[in-house]
């Protein structure tokens, strides 16, 4: 890592897409946490909540960006 300051600026930038997508397209992206495969326990008062398919696909589509970002910079 040779600048650290252009590294800081592609995360924030980053950042602020992802922020920009939730925001603007908040209400479309519900299914979000909903998928086949997370598993949701209710009983009582007692919620327990894993999203393995939810984290599954964020970790996929990270590594894209990261290999992408590697790749040109």
């Amino acid at each position: 890592m040779n600048n650290p300051g252009k590294t800081l600026v592609i995360i924030g930038i980053i950042i602020i897409l992802a922020g920009a997508v939730l925001w603007l397209a908040g209400d479309k992206l519900n299914w979000i946490g909903r998928l086949p495969g997370d598993i949701r326990i209710e009983k009582g008062n007692t919620r327990f909540y894993f999203p393995v398919t939810t984290m599954i696909i964020l970790s996929i589509l990270f590594s894209v960006i990261m290999w992408i970002i590697r790749k040109f910079f």
